[in-house]
């Protein structure tokens, strides 16, 4: 597989990354990573050339699946990260316990880098007062991480306040070629990146959506004349820019893995043609005009405490929003119907509640990395689908 430069690190990263937020699950609760078949796509990845694995405390069993799949000399092959869950933290003490956790879960002595998960401007005041910069500095002069980061989701300024506070190996943001001008954007990217910051990008699909575009992009992409799925249109974007070091992928089959890595191996810096990067810019503009809420199903603002299931709500949305024929739209929105509408048909412990059970209480508001105000696109969400 391609390699790429790491920033200011001195070893050589896959053009591939394997994040571990999307892999299969088991059969009777999905959010929980079937062993076996997480094993076999993370180690054929790395078969294939993949050096880099992602992962956070948060993710649901996530942590154990990556540590069991890097057994028999797999551990060694990889840079292995994970992240802090600063949102959860409430003293100092705490970074030493999820730290602790993290490396029991993932079944290795150190870390080659540890992030400080989902950073914003609020988020970062609570690193400050917590001494977690200090306690990342201790932890690597012990030898439990080699190199510190930070995850973002945030406005532009909150990027560059953070950047210039400390000394960083590297950040982690989300980039693709709908959300050049969203968060981070492109100026973060090139802004990080200048500082010899080594940039990784997450959701280089928008949570799947650039993976499953409306008639009028597929039509952009047949007549351009080249043979490119939407998804390698997408990844390709990444890898042209010199300033990406890694792109991530949350991959979740053997097929995922297979086309994805087919995908790193034709990547370069600076290959695309000004007419591949027109057609690209035009591909966003389809999205943008039929995007019906910029939700990327990160998950971040479950469980609901009402079962709503919010990712699921907005992606049926967005795809009937995407799709042309009545057909589809009306085989899709009959999935929105098969979701519950009243609380005594909700299941908390899988939730399948519908827009319609949102109480408008608000907590899912804090969590959400977009700043989308849920409870309001949960409405619009139920008169248009109801």
């Amino acid at each position: 597989m391609k390699q790429r430069k790491m920033g200011s690190l001195e070893w050589p990263v896959s053009a591939l990354g394997f994040g571990a937020m999307r892999l299969p699950g088991r059969r009777f609760n999905r959010l929980i990573p079937d062993q076996a078949k997480s094993s076999a796509i993370i180690r054929s990845g790395i078969d294939q050339g993949i050096n880099y694995v992602d992962t956070a405390y948060v993710y649901p069993g996530s942590e154990k699946a990556v540590g069991e799949a890097l057994k028999d000399g797999y551990r060694e092959r990889v840079h292995l990260v994970t992240k802090l869950p600063v949102f959860i933290t409430r003293k100092p003490e705490d970074f030493d316990k999820y730290l602790a956790t993290s490396l029991e879960r993932l079944q290795t002595d150190y870390l080659d880098a540890y992030l400080l998960h989902s950073m914003n401007a609020s988020g970062f005041e609570k690193v400050q007062r917590l001494g977690f910069l200090d306690k990342m500095v201790e932890a690597r002069d012990a030898g439990l991480i080699r190199h510190i980061g930070f995850s973002f989701h945030d406005t532009l300024p909150a990027f560059k306040g953070i950047v210039d506070a400390f000394d960083w190996d590297l950040c982690q943001i989300q980039y693709n070629y709908m959300d050049t001008c969203l968060q981070a954007g492109t100026e973060g990217l090139e802004y990080a990146a200048g500082k010899g910051i080594a940039v990784v990008i997450m959701e280089p699909l928008k949570g799947g959506a650039l993976a499953n575009p409306p008639a009028e992009a597929r039509e952009i992409m047949r007549s351009s004349g080249i043979d490119r799925t939407p998804v390698d249109w997408a990844l390709q974007f990444l890898w042209n820019r010199p300033e990406v070091s890694v792109v991530l992928s949350g991959m979740g089959s053997q097929q995922m893995v297979d086309d994805n890595c087919a995908s790193a191996d034709r990547s370069g810096v600076g290959t695309l043609t000004a007419r591949e990067l027109d057609i690209v810019e035009q591909l966003a503009d389809v999205y943008r005009r039929r995007m019906a809420v910029p939700c990327t199903a990160c998950r971040y603002c479950m469980p609901c405490p009402y079962g709503v299931n919010i990712p699921q709500n907005f992606a049926i949305w967005n795809n009937v929003s995407m799709k042309d024929s009545g057909w589809q739209s009306g085989r899709i929105r009959r999935s929105y119907r098969k979701l519950a509408r009243t609380p005594a048909k909700v299941n908390l412990e899988k939730p399948n509640g519908s827009a319609a059970v949102c109480t408008k209480c608000g907590a899912c508001v804090p969590k959400c990395p977009q700043e989308i105000d849920i409870p309001t696109e949960l409405v619009k969400c139920e008169a248009a689908l109801r």
